[in-house]
C-alpha cells in the first residue's frame, strides 16, 4: 500500500466525482463561466467533493485515535458509543435550544460526543476481560442505550421525524455555504500527526507510558477531545457515517503496522477513497436518483467489519 498510488487514486476518484451526477457536466462545460452547469459545478460539485474527502479522511483518523487509546482494533466512534452521543447532544440542542445557531449546536453536541467517548473509556478500564472482540460489542451495547434513549425522548418532543432527517448521512444536500464546519478537521488532523509519537506511546498502557515520563491522563483527554471534534463537525454537516472509523484503520494496519505517525497519511488517504467509491456507488446504482452515504458505507462496511472480525478471531 503506497503512498503514491493512494494519492493516484484519490485524483482520479475525485475527478470522476465531479462530473458524475444527476445534472450533466463535461469538462467542456466549464470553459464558459457564466454557463448553469458552471454554477452547478461550483455551488454543488466542488463542495460535495471537498466535503467527501475531509468528512472520510476525519473519521478514518478519528478511528485510529481510539483504537490507538484503547489498545483495541474494533473500537471507533462507531463501537464506542461517540456518533450515538453525538446524536443525543444534537437532540437536546433541538429540544432545548430550539433557537440555536449551527456553532451553539455544535457546542452541546461536541460535549455530549466527549462525555459518551469518555465513559466508554472508564467502561473499559473496568471490564476483566478485555477480549478483542468483547469490547466492541459491549461498545455497541452501549452505544445502542444512548440511541434508545435518544429516541424516547424524540418521541416524547414529537421531533423523530425531524431528527431522524438531520442525521441521515447524505451529501446530497451539500453546498456552498453548507459544508464549511468541516475545515475544523483539517487543524484537527494536524495536531493529531504532531501528537502521532505520544499517541503512539500511550496505546501501549499507562504503566509503560509513565515509565517513559508521558503524561498519560493528558494525551488520552487530547485524543478523545480531537476524536470528539471531528465526530461532531461531520454529524453536523453531512450525518452519521458508520462504520468508516473502524474499518479502514484496520486494513491500513495489516498492510503498515500500528506507528501512528507512519499510518496517519495512509489512513487519511484510504478514507477519503473509500468513501468516494461509495459515493459514487450512490449517486449512479439508481440514477439519477441517490443512495444515502449512510445506506452506502452501512452495507459495504458492515460487511467488511464482519470480515475484520471473523479474521481477528482466526488470527487472535
Amino acid at each position: 500500500m503506497k503512498k503514491r498510488y493512494l494519492i493516484t487514486a484519490v485524483i482520479l476518484l475525485s475527478l470522476l466525482s465531479l462530473f458524475v451526477g444527476a445534472s450533466s457536466i463535461t469538462p467542456a462545460d466549464l470553459l464558459d463561466w457564466r454557463s448553469e452547469e458552471t454554477e452547478i459545478f461550483l455551488i454543488s460539485r466542488l463542495p460535495r467533493l471537498v466535503a467527501i474527502l475531509l468528512a472520510g479522511a476525519g473519521m478514518s483518523i478519528a478511528g485510529l485515535i481510539m483504537q490507538q487509546l484503547s489498545r483495541n482494533k474494533f473500537v471507533s466512534p462507531t463501537t464506542a458509543g461517540t456518533l450515538d452521543a453525538t446524536k443525543l447532544g444534537i437532540l437536546v440542542s433541538m429540544i432545548i435550544f430550539t433557537n440555536a445557531t449551527l456553532l451553539e449546536k455544535m457546542a452541546v453536541s461536541f460535549t455530549f460526543a466527549l462525555l459518551g467517548t469518555f465513559l466508554f473509556m472508564q467502561i473499559l478500564d473496568r471490564i476483566k476481560f478485555k477480549d478483542a472482540i468483547f469490547i466492541p460489542l459491549v461498545g455497541l451495547m452501549f452505544g445502542n442505550i444512548l440511541s434508545s434513549i435518544s429516541t424516547f425522548f424524540a418521541y416524547k418532543a414529537n421531533v423523530i421525524q425531524n431528527m431522524s432527517a438531520w442525521l441521515q448521512g447524505d451529501f446530497s444536500m451539500i453546498m456552498k455555504g453548507r459544508y464549511e464546519l468541516l475545515y475544523i478537521s483539517i487543524p484537527v488532523l494536524i495536531i493529531t500527526y504532531l501528537y502521532a509519537n505520544r499517541f503512539t506511546v500511550a496505546g501501549m498502557g499507562e504503566d509503560f507510558s509513565k515509565n517513559l515520563g508521558l503524561a498519560y491522563k493528558r494525551i488520552v483527554n487530547i485524543g478523545l477531545v480531537l476524536v470528539a471534534l471531528i465526530t461532531t463537525t461531520v454529524v453536523l454537516t453531512v450525518g452519521l457515517i458508520p462504520f468508516l472509523g473502524l474499518i479502514i484503520p484496520n486494513i491500513v494496519s495489516i498492510f503498515k503496522g500500528d506507528n501512528l505517525q507512519k499510518t496517519l497519511p495512509h489512513t487519511a488517504l484510504l478514507g477519503a477513497i473509500f468513501l468516494l467509491i461509495c459515493d459514487i456507488l450512490g449517486r449512479v446504482i439508481i440514477y439519477p436518483y441517490e443512495i444515502s452515504i449512510s445506506l452506502m458505507v452501512g452495507v459495504i462496511g458492515s460487511g467488511i467489519f464482519l470480515y475484520l472480525l471473523f479474521r481477528g478471531k482466526a488470527y487472535a
